[in-house]
């Protein structure tokens, strides 16, 4: 496992400019849905996909004299969250109105918490190659709702409201300004978002818009960094902005990429960084300015008056941090620890919790290495295939078990075994009584298997002379009785028979 004595910090990415390089900083604040029924302040449905405002309460659509009550579980999973990130637990906390105008903005506010997070500092250590990792530091999380959604395209004169949205838990996390390069943005990403799935806190659906980033970007030059650190001035590290409403890894890569040239091609023509939030146009491959960036000045920020402070008690945190789940990091170390295994496979298995538990249901009582060679070889690759997830797997934990205990008991060739996964891929099945009724089980009796050894030497006077005097011809009689039996006869029996035969 990755701990903070055992990996090297990757190098910065550096940018060549016209006049000299630039490397990158960038900060990252996740928009996290929770996974929650309900919405933060009230009990209406977070289904996504259902009729347009069909989800929204009396509180979500701001009726008057509404009064919003907070959601137990939602903070629960807020606490979670933080807990699978190292983080600090603050156990009085407290609700904000950040105040702005939006068309799916019901309240003309969100409640949000700027002052008084939930969630303290924390940590996320970042895999980027073997024993190569970056360690990005977690500013803070803190609860707030989402707004609605406008929608655009529907009418060319009129845009439309949807609030189904409105008001569902977000978990705003925000680093700090740790990462150095397009691929670790999107790595740091990547790695939240699994850590949540085996949370179970959100499921990291980026497409439906319920893992999104908003990506702060700036340039320096080499060593400006370093003197940050030191200094904790914050000017070392140039003017930033902020992208939003990221939804896609590659497209995060993309504009990282973009707005770093961007920025460097106006410092060296002798500009300045305006600090302003911009918008990723993945068509053209380019940001654009969408507005100047607010302070939080701006929204008038002041302490919710229908909610008073949050205050939770340690044992209740207590409670949750021992049902806590291993979380990928441990449970990779733990296969490559306990098993052998090479930290890429360890890595690839780890990669989804639904992966790992099938992984682990495959190796329960079986030999923890071939299990992880035939889930990532055979399954894996034959998902990848077809475009299929391992929830979509024809093949079932128990069913590939199945193989896996015919090729132990030497019932099977590994040739064998590949035939019969992909007959229960195709047909489903029993491995074992495939293997009965199809006649697909070695021959095991020495009595049989000597016969056609004797008959193949027999046969060959010039290759048994060759073989005699180099060993390593041997192999040929071995292959010839393995075809004679149709690859059923075992191959270690055969191997043994033959160089006993030949006096070898």
């Amino acid at each position: 496992m990755l701990d903070h004595l055992s990996y090297t910090a990757p190098e910065p990415k550096v940018i060549a400019g016209a006049k000299g390089d630039w490397e990158l900083v960038i900060g990252l604040e996740v928009h996290a849905q929770v996974a929650s029924n309900a919405k933060l302040f009230s009990g209406a449905s977070t289904e996504f996909g259902a009729e347009p405002n069909s989800n929204v309460s009396f509180v979500d659509a701001a009726m008057p004299g509404m009064l919003p009550v907070i959601n137990e579980f939602c903070v629960a999973q807020a606490v979670r969250t933080g807990l699978g990130l190292k983080a600090a637990i603050n156990l009085v906390s407290a609700f904000d109105r950040k105040n702005y105008f939006y068309p799916d903005l019901p309240q003309g506010y969100q409640i949000s918490q700027l002052y008084h997070p939930i969630v303290g500092e924390g940590e996320i250590i970042v895999d980027m190659a073997p024993g190569v990792a970056r360690r990005v530091r977690i500013e803070r999380i803190h609860l707030e709702q989402d707004a609605g959604k406008s929608i655009h395209d529907m009418d060319p004169a009129l845009s439309f409201v949807d609030l189904n949205r409105t008001g569902v838990a977000l978990m705003e996390i925000v680093s700090r300004p740790d990462i150095r390069g397009p691929e670790e943005a999107a790595a740091y990403v990547a790695k939240l978002r699994q850590i949540m799935r085996y949370l179970g806190t959100c499921d990291g659906n980026m497409q439906n818009g319920n893992l999104r980033a908003d990506v702060n970007v700036s340039v320096c030059k080499p060593g400006d960094y370093e003197r940050y650190q030191e200094t904790q001035d914050f000017s070392h590290l140039g003017t930033r902005c902020e992208i939003k409403n990221m939804n896609s890894l590659r497209f995060i890569q993309a504009a990282i990429e973009y707005e770093a040239r961007r920025q460097i091609a106006i410092l060296e023509d002798g500009g300045i960084i305006v600090q302003e939030t911009r918008l990723y146009d993945p068509d053209k491959g380019e940001t654009r300015s969408m507005r100047s960036k607010e302070e939080a000045h701006d929204y008038r920020y002041f302490p919710d008056p229908d909610l008073l402070p949050l205050e939770i008690e340690q044992a209740w945190v207590d409670d949750i941090a021992a049902s806590m789940p291993e979380l990928p990091d441990e449970k990779k170390a733990r296969f490559v620890q306990a098993l052998g295994m090479s930290e890429y496979d360890a890595g690839v298995l780890t990669a989804e919790v639904e992966n790992a538990d099938f992984y682990e249901a495959v190796a329960q009582g079986r030999d923890g290495k071939q299990a992880a060679n035939w889930v990532i070889n055979e399954l894996f690759g034959r998902l990848n295939k077809e475009g299929l997830g391992i929830g979509d797997s024809p093949v079932s934990a128990v069913q590939l078990g199945g193989v896996l205990d015919l090729i132990a008991s030497g019932e099977i060739s590994g040739k064998m075994a590949k035939d019969l996964f992909e007959i229960v891929w195709t047909e489903g099945g029993d491995p074992a009584e495939i293997a009965a009724a199809r006649g697909m089980k070695q021959v095991t009796d020495l009595g049989a298997i000597e016969a056609a050894v004797d008959e193949i030497i027999a046969a060959n006077p010039a290759q048994v002379e060759k073989a005699k005097a180099n060993p390593k011809l041997a192999g040929w009689f071995t292959g010839q009785v393995l075809k004679a039996t149709g690859g059923k006869a075992n191959p270690a029996a055969v191997n043994e028979l033959v160089a006993q035969k030949l006096g070898l």
